[in-house]
C-alpha cells in the first residue's frame, strides 16, 4: 500500500485572500489537524512565479515572504507540515527537464488554466516559454515528492489532469515509476470558487476584487460595504433577491446559525434572515454589518499571528530553509529512482560493471 503523501502550494503572486482560504487553505488545515497522512509538503512556487516576472525578481521575493506569513498566520504548523521554497530544491528543475519530453506543445496550449491565464496577462504572441510549460513544472513538484493527494482550487484541476498524463506517459516509457496523484477540492461549490466582492465569478488579485487575509478591520469593513447586492432592493421595504446577492453568498460560506443568533438576536437561522430579505423589510446595511462581524471573527486571530511573525522575519526564513532541506532529501531519492528507470544513472551502472 502506497503512502499518503500530500503536496500543495501556491505561486507567490501576492498576499493570499479569502478565495485561497476557502478554496485550499481551510482544507489544508483540516488535513493537518486530522493527521491522516504520512507526509505533507507545502510549496511556495517562486520558480514558477518567475515565468512571468523574470524581470521583476524583487516582486517575487516580496511575495514569497507574504505567502509564508499567510501560511503561518492561518495556522499551518511547521512541526506538522513541511513548508519549502521551490528554488531551494534544484532537483525539481532536473525532473522538470525530463518531464518536458513527456508532453507536446499543442497539449500544453490546450490546458484551460494556461489559456485563461495567458488571456488575463495579455501575452498575445509574446508568451514566455517558461509560462507555457509551468504545468510540467507543477507535475515535477507533485511527482517529485511521490505526491498522491493534491488539495487544489477547482481552477487547478486541468493542471492535475496534465500531471496524471505525464506520470502515465513516463511509466509507459520507462516502467512503473510514479503513482498517479488525485486532486481534492472542497465539496462546497461556492467555497471551490468564491466570487469577488464585485460579483465577478472569481475572487482574483488581477481584478482587484479581493478581501485579503491580512486586510485591516477598516479595510474589510470598507470592502464589505461596497459589495454588490440586489440592484432592485432600493428601499428597505422592497422585496430582495438572495440568489446572486454576493453578501448572502459570503454568509453561506462563512456564517453559521450561531453567528446569526449572536449578532442579529431577532433571528435564529440564516434561512430566517433570507426569508425576511425576500419579503422585504430588511436592509442591505444590516446584512453587511453581520458579514463584517463574521469575517472579523475569522480574520482577527489570523492578523494577530501574522503580526507576531512579522516582528521576526528571520524566524520565518529559518522555517522555510529547514523545510527546504527536508524537502530536497525527499526529491533526491525520487529523482534517483527516475534516472535509474530511465537508464541514465551512469555512476551506478559503472560501479555495477566493476
Amino acid at each position: 500500500m502506497s503512502k499518503k503523501i500530500i503536496l500543495t502550494g501556491e505561486r507567490c503572486t501576492g498576499k493570499l485572500h479569502l478565495g485561497h482560504y476557502v478554496g485550499t487553505l481551510k482544507e489544508r488545515l483540516k488535513i493537518q489537524e486530522s493527521g491522516d497522512y504520512d507526509e505533507f509538503y507545502i510549496e511556495i512556487a517562486d520558480g514558477q512565479s518567475l515565468t512571468d516576472n523574470a524581470k521583476n525578481v524583487q516582486k517575487v521575493k516580496d511575495n514569497l515572504i507574504n505567502v509564508a506569513l499567510d501560511y503561518l498566520s492561518v495556522g499551518l504548523d511547521p512541526s506538522k507540515v513541511t513548508m519549502f521554497i521551490q528554488t531551494e530544491v534544484p532537483e525539481l528543475t532536473e525532473l522538470n527537464f525530463y518531464f518536458l519530453n513527456m508532453v507536446n506543445l499543442s497539449r500544453l496550449l490546450r490546458n484551460p488554466t494556461i489559456k485563461t491565464e495567458i488571456k488575463q496577462r495579455g501575452f498575445n504572441e509574446s508568451i514566455p516559454a517558461g509560462f507555457i510549460t509551468y504545468p510540467v513544472s507543477q507535475a515535477a513538484d507533485i511527482l517529485g515528492f511521490d505526491g498522491t493527494i493534491v488539495p487544489v482550487g477547482e481552477d487547478q484541476l486541468p493542471m492535475i489532469e496534465q500531471c496524471v498524463e505525464i506520470a502515465r506517459t513516463f511509466n509507459n516509457v520507462y516502467g512503473k515509476t510514479f503513482d498517479e496523484p488525485k486532486a481534492v477540492i472542497s465539496t462546497n461549490k461556492v467555497c471551490a470558487r468564491l466570487p469577488g466582492i464585485d460579483g465577478n465569478a472569481k475572487m482574483s488579485k488581477s481584478l482587484g476584487n479581493c478581501i485579503y487575509l491580512s486586510d485591516s478591520s477598516e479595510e474589510v469593513a470598507k470592502k464589505v460595504m461596497s459589495m454588490y447586492t440586489d440592484p432592485n432592493h432600493i428601499h428597505v421595504e422592497d422585496p430582495g433577491k438572495v440568489e446572486g446577492n454576493i453578501v448572502f453568498t459570503y454568509l453561506d460560506v462563512f456564517a453559521t446559525d450561531e453567528d446569526v443568533k449572536k449578532y442579529m438576536t431577532d433571528y435564529s437561522t440564516i434561512e430566517e434572515l433570507k426569508e425576511h430579505y425576500r419579503r422585504g423589510g430588511l436592509g442591505d446595511v444590516k446584512i453587511k454589518k453581520l458579514l463584517i462581524a463574521v469575517l472579523e471573527d475569522l480574520l482577527s486571530p489570523i492578523r494577530e499571528r501574522r503580526a507576531i511573525y512579522e516582528k521576526d522575519l528571520s524566524k520565518v526564513y529559518d522555517i522555510l530553509f529547514d523545510g527546504s532541506d527536508k524537502a530536497r532529501k525527499k526529491v533526491q531519492e525520487v529523482l534517483a529512482r527516475a534516472k535509474r528507470n530511465m537508464g541514465i544513472n551512469y555512476r551506478e551502472l559503472l560501479k555495477g560493471e566493476k
